[in-house]
């Protein structure tokens, strides 16, 4: 039912959209989970309404991916290092039907931005500097993989072709390349729309 809401356009809080999640996950959303409304305009800038493969950089609970798959033709990625919500992420797209998307549990430096045509993220490597932030105790968490997991994203980036899009949402930008620049801005500019232009 919240799936075919979205479909038909209406406005989902993030509470009822939350309510396909575990409590112990619902009560991570506000700080780690993509909100409904901002997942909708990244998904549509992203996907373009064509069938990109579009790249979720830390997909957590695979909010956003959900959300991408069922109200675009784009097809979505989400890249997980927890085992277990990459599993639930899964088991969720399955129960309600929703196809052209896959997660994948792996750590950020094991995927290569070359398979993939657009970008999101969401600071999914926050947690490494502020442990009060953490998810849960599973991963190793350290100053020192927040900056090379950053480096990382940024080296992969820079060797994305002219016209590539990213969404950041409350990034700091230590992750953007030079030749990206920002066409569009939202929440109080929080939420971020680029285009590489050279």
């Amino acid at each position: 039912m919240i799936f075919k809401s979205l479909l038909l356009n209406f406005d989902i809080e993030d509470d009822v959209f939350n309510s396909i999640y575990p409590k112990s996950i619902r009560q991570l959303s506000e700080l780690h989970w993509t909100p409904v409304e901002v997942a909708r305009l990244a998904a549509y800038y992203l996907s373009d309404n064509t069938k990109k493969k579009v790249l979720d950089i830390g997909s957590g609970a695979g909010k956003f991916c959900l959300i991408g798959a069922c109200l675009t033709k784009g097809h979505f990625y989400g890249v997980e290092q927890r085992e277990s919500l990459v599993k639930l992420s899964q088991k969720i797209a399955e129960n309600h039907n929703i196809d052209r998307l896959e997660f994948i549990h792996a750590n950020i430096t094991e995927i290569s931005f070359s398979d993939y045509e657009a970008f999101y993220f969401f600071n999914p490597f926050y947690e490494n500097i502020e442990r009060f932030s953490a998810i849960d105790d599973s991963v190793e968490l350290t100053e020192k993989l927040y900056f090379s997991y950053s480096e990382y994203v940024r080296r992969q980036l820079s060797k994305t072709p002219i016209g590539t899009r990213l969404v950041t949402y409350c990034s700091n930008w230590t992750e953007i390349p030079e030749g990206f620049d920002i066409k569009l801005t939202a929440n109080n500019g929080k939420l971020n729309f680029w285009e590489k232009k050279y």
